[in-house]
C-alpha cells in the first residue's frame, strides 16, 4: 500500500468533505415538536449556522436512542425538519447517536451521578419498574443485554450508568436494523455517526450464549469461568485491568470482541449505502483499548471517514502535544481509506477553548468539529454560549483571510514513525512495563518539540516493502515487540535497498499473534550490518556490536560531524536517553538534518510545513500555554476543572528560522506574510532572506499572537 494510496479494493472517497462542522444541540423540550416554539428555534439556529460559515451539523442529544423508542415519531419529525431547514442554506446534517446503551442507573447514587454528568445525552430513562418491560417492536430490552462474566446479570457500565446491548445478539441486531430502516426512511439525513462501537462493560462482558458460541465457532475455545486466573488474571482491580495476556486464549478473546463490533458496523453501513458513515473514536494507540474493544482499524472497511474525539474542555487541554500522535495516526488511517476526511471534535464551554480546538484542526490539517458541552456541568454555565456563536468569528476570518483546505494539503514528513497495532492487540510491554504506544508518544513529542515533520507508519504499511521503499526518510522502530514475518521481510528489503532505520530494542521478540519467538528478529537484523540501520540502544548482541564496530573503524579517519565514527559516537551517547535527546544527538552528529532550524526567538512555538496547491504553508502553534481555570465550574463526569481562558508564556515572539525547501513540491518563498485570527485583517510581512537556491531565513513577528498563526504567500 503506497503512501496516500488506497486500501486494496477501496474506491477513492466520493462524498463531500466536511471542513467546518458544529454540534446541533437538543433539549428535552424539542420532543414537543411540532410546537411553534420548537420550529422557530430550528429556524433561528439554522440561520445562525449559516452566518457562522458552518457546512455540516451533527446532531447532539437524544443520544441513548432506544431510551426514546416511545417517541420516535416526534423525534424523527423534529430531526427531519432540522434537515430541511439546514438544507435551505446548503448545510448538511448527520445524525449522531448511541445504539447499544440504555441508561439504567442502579440506585440513588448512580441516578444522581447520571443527572450531574450526562445531561447532554438528554435524559429520559425508564425507572426500575418500567425497565423490566421496556422494548421496541416487541423486542424486550433486557433480553438483548450483554451478560456479566461474574454473576450473569445484565452488562453494566459505570461510565454512563447504562445497561449494554450485545453487539452479537441476533435479536438486538434485528431490532437495530429495523430502527435504521425507519430512521433513514423518515429523516432526510446526509450521513451518520453511530457512537459507542465498543464494550463499555470492559472485560466484565460479554458471557452470553451467543458470544460463547461464536468464541467456540471462530476460535475453537470455551470461555473460562471467572475463577480461572490463568485466563482472567488479577481481577482485584477495575475490569479495565483484567486479563492474562500470556494466555493465547485470552488474546483470542480480545480478537473475537473486536470482530463482533466490526460486523455490527458492517451491518449499520448497509443502511447507508450511498451516504457517509463514521463512529466515535477517542484513541487508537494504547493497550487499554482492548478492554473497551475499540479497534478503529478493524472497523474502517465499513466506514467512510474517521473522527477523533479530542476529548476535554478542561485545563489539561492546553497540553495539546500529547494528542499529536493520535491525530496523525487517525489522519493516516483516513488517507488509506481513499483519502477520506479526518475530523477532530473538540469540546469547549468558553471562547478560548473553541479557538484552541479550531487552531489544532488547522495545525493538523483536518476538518474541525466544534462543540460546546454544557451538559457535562451540573448546571448550565452563565453565559450559555451556542457552538455557532463561538466558532462563527473564527470561520468567518478563515473564509476571508486564509481559506486553506488542510485535508487537501500534503504534510512535509522528514521521518516515519512506526506504530504497530500488533503490539497493542497482544498486550505487549517491555521488561519495564512500557508499551509500544508509550514510545510512539515520546518520539511524537520530540518531533513536535524540534519542529521535525513526521508521519505515522501503521501495521499494514510496515508489511509492504514497496511502500517503505517509496520514501527515503528514516524509519523509527522503537519497542516494536510484536512483528510479523511479512513486516520483517519488508523492513529487510527496505534496508537492503539503502533505506535508513533508527532501531531501539526490543524488536520482534513476539510474532503478530503474541507468541514469543525463540530468538528476537533484531538478532538477524543487526547481524546483517545494514549501512542504514542505526541502533539507539546501549547494548546490542555480539553480531550487532561487531557490525557497528566495523562501520566505525571504516570511517575512523573521518573527523567531520557527518562521519560514521561521529554518528556512532552520537548514537552511543544517546543510548538510554529519551527520544528528544536521541534526536538532538543524531542531528548534532550529522546523521539527520531537519528542514527547520531555529535561529532566534522562543523555542516553544511548534511549526508544521504543509504543501498546498497555493504553495508552501507554515502553521505555528504555541506549546507554552497556561490554562486559566474557571473559579467554579468542574466536569461532573471526571472532576476536571473547566478551562475558562488561556495565557501565553512565550517570551520572545520575534522568531527566526532557516528552512530548507529542497525536494519539496513548492518553490522557496521570496515574500511571505503571517496571519492569525488574533491579528484580525492584518497580513503582517515576514522578512525572507535567501540563503541558497533551496534555503531561506525567515523572521516572523508574532507580537500580539498568543496561540496560532499561519505563514504563506
Amino acid at each position: 500500500m503506497a503512501r496516500g494510496g488506497l486500501m486494496e479494493g477501496r474506491a477513492p472517497y466520493s462524498y463531500f468533505k466536511p471542513r467546518r462542522v458544529a454540534s446541533w444541540w437538543n433539549t428535552l423540550e424539542d420532543l414537543q415538536w411540532p410546537q411553534k416554539s420548537v420550529r422557530d428555534k430550528i429556524k433561528r439556529r439554522a440561520e445562525g449556522f449559516a452566518e457562522a460559515g458552518i457546512d455540516t451539523a451533527l446532531n447532539f442529544g437524544f443520544h441513548i436512542r432506544f431510551d426514546f423508542a416511545n417517541y420516535f415519531g416526534q423525534l424523527h419529525g423534529y430531526l427531519n425538519e432540522v434537515c430541511e431547514e439546514l438544507h435551505q442554506y446548503g448545510i448538511r446534517f448527520f445524525d449522531h447517536y448511541s445504539c447499544n446503551l440504555v441508561e439504567r442507573p442502579r440506585g440513588a447514587d448512580d441516578t444522581a451521578r447520571l443527572h450531574r454528568a450526562q445531561r447532554h445525552h438528554v435524559l429520559l430513562h425508564h425507572d426500575p419498574v418500567a425497565a423490566e418491560y421496556a422494548g421496541y417492536l416487541g423486542y424486550r430490552f433486557r433480553d438483548l443485554c450483554q451478560v456479566d462474566v461474574r454473576d450473569g446479570r445484565p452488562g453494566y457500565t459505570t461510565a454512563y450508568q447504562a445497561e449494554l446491548f450485545c453487539h452479537n445478539n441476533p435479536a438486538f441486531l434485528e431490532m437495530h436494523s429495523k430502527y435504521l430502516e425507519r430512521l433513514t426512511r423518515e429523516v432526510d439525513l446526509d450521513g451518520a455517526e453511530v457512537d459507542d462501537m465498543a464494550d463499555y462493560g470492559w472485560f466484565s462482558t460479554c458471557a452470553c450464549l451467543h458470544c460463547r458460541e461464536r468464541f467456540r465457532r471462530d476460535y475453537g475455545h470455551e470461555l473460562p469461568p471467572f475463577e480461572d486466573k490463568s485466563f482472567w488474571g488479577d481481577t482485584s482491580g477495575a475490569p479495565t485491568t483484567w486479563g492474562n495476556y500470556d494466555n493465547p486464549v485470552f488474546r483470542d478473546w480480545i480478537r473475537l470482541r473486536t470482530d463482533i463490533i466490526a460486523d455490527h458496523v458492517k451491518l449499520i453501513k448497509s443502511y447507508f449505502p450511498d451516504k457517509p458513515l463514521s463512529t466515535c473514536c477517542s484513541s487508537t494507540g494504547p493497550i487499554i483499548l482492548n478492554a473497551v474493544s475499540l479497534n478503529l482499524e478493524k472497523m474502517v472497511p465499513h466506514l467512510d471517514y474517521v473522527m477523533l474525539e479530542n476529548c476535554g474542555f478542561g485545563t489539561g487541554s492546553v497540553h495539546w502535544v500529547r494528542t499529536d500522535a493520535e491525530a496523525l495516526q487517525q489522519k493516516d488511517i483516513a488517507a488509506h481509506m481513499g483519502d477520506a476526511p479526518a475530523m477532530a471534535l473538540s469540546y469547549t464551554i468558553f471562547e478560548k477553548g473553541g479557538y484552541l480546538g479550531w487552531a489544532l484542526s488547522r495545525f493538523w490539517g483536518v476538518a474541525n468539529w466544534s462543540s460546546t458541552l454544557p451538559g457535562r456541568l451540573e448546571a448550565d454555565p452563565v453565559p450559555l454560549l451556542e457552538t455557532h456563536a463561538i466558532v462563527g468569528p473564527l470561520n468567518r476570518w478563515e473564509l476571508a483571510h486564509s481559506d486553506l483546505d488542510g485535508q487537501a494539503g500534503r504534510d512535509v514528513a522528514e521521518v516515519r514513525l512506526v506504530s504497530n497495532r500488533y503490539c497493542r492487540d497482544n498486550g505487549w510491554r517491555d521488561t519495564d512495563g512500557t508499551e509500544h504506544w508509550d514510545r510512539v508518544l515520546r518520539w511524537s513529542g520530540a518531533f513536535v518539540e524540534h519542529n521535525v515533520g513526521y508521519r505515522i507508519v501503521r501495521t499494514d504499511e510496515l508489511a509492504d516493502a514497496d511502500a517503505l521503499r517509496s520514501e527515503r526518510t528514516p524509519l523509527v522502530l522503537d519497542g516494536v515487540g510484536c512483528v510479523s514475518a511479512a513486516q520483517f521481510a519488508a523492513v529487510q528489503a527496505f534496508l537492503a535497498d539503502g533505506g535508513e532505520a533508527w532501531l531501539s530494542l526490543p524488536f520482534g521478540t513476539h510474532d503478530e499473534r503474541g507468541f514469543r519467538r525463540a530468538e528476537p528478529l533484531s538478532d538477524a537484523l543487526l547481524a546483517a550490518s545494514y549501512p542504514g540501520l542505526r541502533l539507539l540502544d546501549a547494548a546490542a548482541g555480539g553480531a550487532a556490536a561487531a557490525g557497528e564496530a566495523a562501520a566505525s573503524s571504516a570511517a575512523a579517519s573521518e573527523g567531520s560531524p557527518g562521519s560514521e565514527a561521529a554518528i556512532a559516537a552520537a548514537i552511543r551517547a544517546a543510548s538510554g536517553s529519551h527520544a528528544a535527546a536521541a534526536l538532538e544527538r543524531l542531528a548534532a552528529a550529522g546523521a539527520f538534518a531537519p528542514r527547520i532550524r531555529q535561529v532566534a526567538g522562543d523555542a516553544r512555538w511548534a511549526l508544521r510545513l504543509r504543501v498546498h496547491d497555493e504553495g508552501l504553508v507554515l502553521h505555528l502553534m504555541n506549546r507554552a500555554l497556561e490554562a486559566i481555570p474557571h473559579p467554579e465550574y468542574t466536569d461532573a463526569h471526571n472532576g476536571g476543572v473547566v478551562l475558562q481562558d488561556i495565557r501565553s508564556l512565550s517570551t520572545d515572539n520575534r522568531l527566526v528560522y532557516e528552512i530548507d525547501f529542497a525536494g519539496l513540491e513548492a518553490a522557496p518563498w521570496t515574500a511571505a506574510v503571517v496571519r492569525s485570527p488574533e491579528l484580525g485583517e492584518e497580513a503582517r510581512e515576514v522578512a525572507v532572506e535567501p540563503l541558497s537556491d533551496t534555503r531561506v531565513r525567515v523572521t516572523i513577528k508574532l507580537d500580539g499572537v498568543d496561540l496560532y498563526g499561519v505563514v504563506g504567500k
